[in-house]
């Protein structure tokens, strides 16, 4: 029988639900489209980050409790993959996305007028768990459409879609602060969201054909995900991504208190320090994309990726702890730089390999890399604070643990050195030979 997933070496493209879905794959809007929608989680979080003290001081709560509006949005969207995914293999793309999108849009305008904390809250989670339908959706979409090496490639281009908002969405929140409160910022999520809405209505096509839909119900989906769930490969990588997703959240979750509150700096000078990270995240994703794909294994260019961030991690936490003395912002501005673009490097290559695994149920298999890595992301963001607002140590440390883990889970679960010549073979493939 012939494998489904194919060498690394070979630069394929997926033939696609159908002939216009394979001209779709090439269509310029509708990739703006897709990196639209895997922006969705840092137009959510980073533009409400340099809100975060002044969110503190206007709802007069706590640090630690503002902290949860940020992991009640990330278990949403964890929580609502789970039930996307597996929707969007049943009824196609679009219906699910575009429910999704309507009541992210409603949620995140009553975030806007919430008067309390715990209203902020639950509010945020319900924007996450809508808010899920956009990263699941795209990420299947892509799965849709391209195969092997080339999905890879694509999943870098969206890198640089979907990575220009980490920069632009701090610098909007911090002007947006300079006209108006912290509410306007989720005025203007608001926005986005019906803009973005709109685009998927009028321009998005289908690319899920009838004849690709699983017909069950809940009981099949769970079937379907227990079995890629008993892929130890696809467990590897899905793990390995969500432990240094989950570094780069406790940096996103953190580095407000730690750049402003211990180091002074304003929320514009926050903004620009976030943005010029998020641009070492770009660069180096189109290294992956257009230099190393096709060239270098993906495994070795994610063991490198893996390698940077535990270093840069290390790093950090010998210049926190005092080890090097006062090192002042700059130092540990660098490592931050380090650590965030070696995600370039992370991020795509643990998403291509562990869906090259599976063609047959893209939806709950997308569902089940974000899940993991909200999930690892939502416990990783309160442990950041546990030591209050004057120190960065707890931030250096779930670092270097969660690369650590990602380091582990890649080495002991996917075992790179078993498959270097050929992908491995796919759970749907074991399944066909019982």
């Amino acid at each position: 029988m012939a494998a489904e997933t194919r060498s690394q070496g070979e630069i394929t493209r997926a033939a696609g639900p159908d002939p216009a879905a394979r001209h779709v794959a090439t269509g310029t809007l509708v990739t703006l489209i897709l990196g639209g929608l895997t922006a969705m989680p840092p137009l959510s979080m980073d533009m409400y980050l340099p809100a975060l003290p002044e969110v503190t001081d206007a709802l007069h709560a706590p640090a630690a409790t503002i902290q949860l509006t940020l992991t009640a949005c990330l278990l949403g969207m964890a929580l609502g993959q789970l039930v996307v995914g597996p929707m969007s293999d049943k009824w196609g793309r679009r219906r699910p996305l575009l429910i999704g999108l309507l009541v992210y849009v409603l949620a995140t305008a009553i975030c806007a007028f919430a008067p309390t904390a715990a209203l902020l809250v639950a509010f945020r989670l319900v924007q996450g768990l809508a808010g899920a339908a956009a990263i699941v959706i795209a990420r299947a979409v892509v799965r849709d459409l391209y195969d092997g090496v080339e999905m890879a490639r694509f999943f870098s281009t969206l890198m640089l879609i979907s990575g220009v908002a980490p920069i632009v969405a701090p610098l909007i929140g911090g002007q947006v602060l300079r006209l108006t409160d912290w509410r306007g910022i989720f005025v203007v999520l608001t926005v986005i969201g019906v803009a973005l809405t709109l685009l998927v209505w009028r321009r998005l096509p289908e690319t899920l054909a009838p004849g690709d839909r699983h017909g069950g119900g809940v009981g099949e989906a769970l079937r379907t995900m227990r079995g890629l769930l008993a892929d130890r490969v696809f467990t590897g990588y899905m793990v390995a991504g969500g432990f240094a997703f989950a570094a780069l959240f406790a940096y996103i979750s953190a580095s407000p208190f730690v750049i402003q509150e211990i180091y002074g700096a304003s929320p514009q000078t926050f903004s620009l320090l976030f943005g010029v990270n998020s641009v070492g995240l770009i660069v180096v994703g189109q290294i992956n994309g257009k230099l190393l794909v096709g060239r270098v294994s993906l495994d070795k260019a994610l063991a490198f990726g893996l390698t940077v961030i535990t270093v840069a991690a290390t790093a950090l936490l010998l210049m926190t702890t005092g080890v090097f003395g006062d090192v002042g912002l700059a130092p540990i501005a660098v490592g931050l730089f380090v650590l965030m673009s070696a995600m370039g490097l992370a991020m795509p290559n643990t998403n291509a390999l562990a869906l090259m695994r599976t063609k047959h149920a893209a939806g709950s298999a997308s569902a089940l890399l974000g899940t993991s890595s909200f999930l690892i992301g939502a416990v990783a963001s309160p442990l950041v604070g546990v030591a209050g607002e004057r120190t960065a140590v707890p931030m250096a440390v779930v670092q270097l643990a969660c690369a650590l883990a990602a380091v582990g889970c890649f080495v002991g679960l996917c075992r790179p050195w078993q498959h270097t010549t050929h992908e491995p073979r796919t759970v749907k493939d074991r399944e066909t030979d019982r």
